[in-house]
């Protein structure tokens, strides 16, 4: 496992972010003892958000026009 100072740390805390957050774990040290571990925050990559309740729910095909003419009104026009 890759060990930095402090002061290199600091300096270089964003690509070491983007490594450890990849898997690559390293540790900070203080005058050369470690006193903290960066890990990955998960372990495993979280499922995929887009598309997690396909076939649970259903749009009406009238979506995009849902309440028109009541939000026309609150808007004081006339739909036709």
């Amino acid at each position: 496992m890759k060990q930095y100072n402090m002061h290199a740390a600091k300096t270089n805390l964003s690509c070491l972010v983007k490594e450890a957050a990849a898997g690559e774990a390293f540790a900070i040290a203080i005058n050369g003892k470690p006193m903290v571990k960066v890990v990955p925050f998960y372990d495993v990559e979280p499922l995929p958000r887009i598309g997690f309740m396909k076939g649970e729910i259903s749009v009406p095909e009238n979506f995009d026009r849902m309440y028109e003419k009541e939000i026309s009104n609150m808007f004081g026009g006339d739909t036709e």
